[in-house]
């Protein structure tokens, strides 16, 4: 299992994040702005919020948002191909 250790918002739905083994990079997220839960990101403010669960090791914002550290691993090594 991938963990987050540090994130830090670096632009307009766009985070930085590295893992516990090292890897660390840029993650655009803007594609899920208005989707589903993800519709409360449309207010950047929310969006800036984001935190590191201590439970799952993963992005969270409020309401219950987060996504799976797996998915964002395997979206950092394709960004970085």
């Amino acid at each position: 299992m991938h963990r987050v250790v540090e994130v830090k918002v670096v632009g307009r739905y766009t985070v930085w994040v590295r893992f516990e083994d090292g890897a660390c990079g840029s993650l655009d997220l803007s594609e899920l702005v208005g989707q589903g839960v993800f519709a409360a990101w449309k207010t950047p403010d929310v969006f800036n919020q984001v935190t590191i669960d201590p439970e799952t090791h993963t992005l969270r914002w409020p309401g219950g948002i987060d996504l799976a550290p797996e998915v964002l691993y395997e979206d950092l090594k394709q960004a970085r191909v």
